[in-house]
């Protein structure tokens, strides 16, 4: 589904404030840290709970794999000034098959969350944005669905922000097709960087 450059661990999203980039062994102890954290399990559905060391490196292996495998690209979020940090995730990875997607269902399912210090700083939407540009220009999905959490305002309003229609407020999810991302994206051309391949 992705391409050969996001399949390589020197891939990166540079945007505004952050590097989007592979996770790493390293983001392992701030990753436990920040996802143990009881309002992100409060909040996330991609996180088991309880969540420590164990579960964080899993994760990563998992992440690491699916991009490599291009059937993802799981990016942990780390500041643009300190691109070694871990402040979170986002990503999407492939959930459905052709007849699935036939269907109008999700060709691509985005998972994200930011750890509780990042909060009301816009931080998501950004990154969200990015990848939402990336998976689009790089893919050949029609839809991409954000599943959430029952009374996440918080979600809706960033997903909305970022171009997802406003879903009924029972909805389990959230879902942007191609069409609505391009309406979302008019205009905002320069938004993100390009996405990198190898740098020094």
């Amino acid at each position: 589904m992705f391409p050969d450059l996001t399949r390589d661990d020197v891939f990166r999203i540079e945007t505004a404030r952050h590097w989007l980039r592979w996770p790493r062994a390293n983001d392992v102890a701030a990753f436990a840290r920040l996802a143990s954290d009881q309002d992100i399990a409060k909040l996330t559905l991609c996180l088991p709970k309880p969540f420590g060391t164990n579960e964080a490196e899993d994760f990563v292996i998992g992440a690491r794999r699916a991009n490599a495998d291009g059937r993802g690209l799981v990016l942990a979020l780390a500041p643009r000034n300190d691109p070694s940090a871990f402040v979170g995730m986002v990503g999407v990875q492939a959930r459905c098959n052709g007849a699935d997607a036939a269907r109008g269902e999700a060709d691509l399912v985005l998972g994200y969350w930011l750890g509780k210090p990042y909060w009301g700083q816009g931080l998501m939407q950004e990154a969200i944005e990015a990848v939402l540009d990336v998976s689009f220009m790089l893919t050949d999905s029609r839809i991409i669905e954000a599943p959430m959490r029952e009374g996440n305002v918080a979600a809706r309003k960033v997903l909305a922000r970022c171009g997802f229609p406003s879903p009924p407020e029972d909805a389990p999810h959230a879902m942007i097709t191609r069409d609505a991302w391009l309406v979302a994206r008019a205009g905002a051309a320069s938004r993100i960087a390009l996405p990198l391949g190898a740098r020094n």
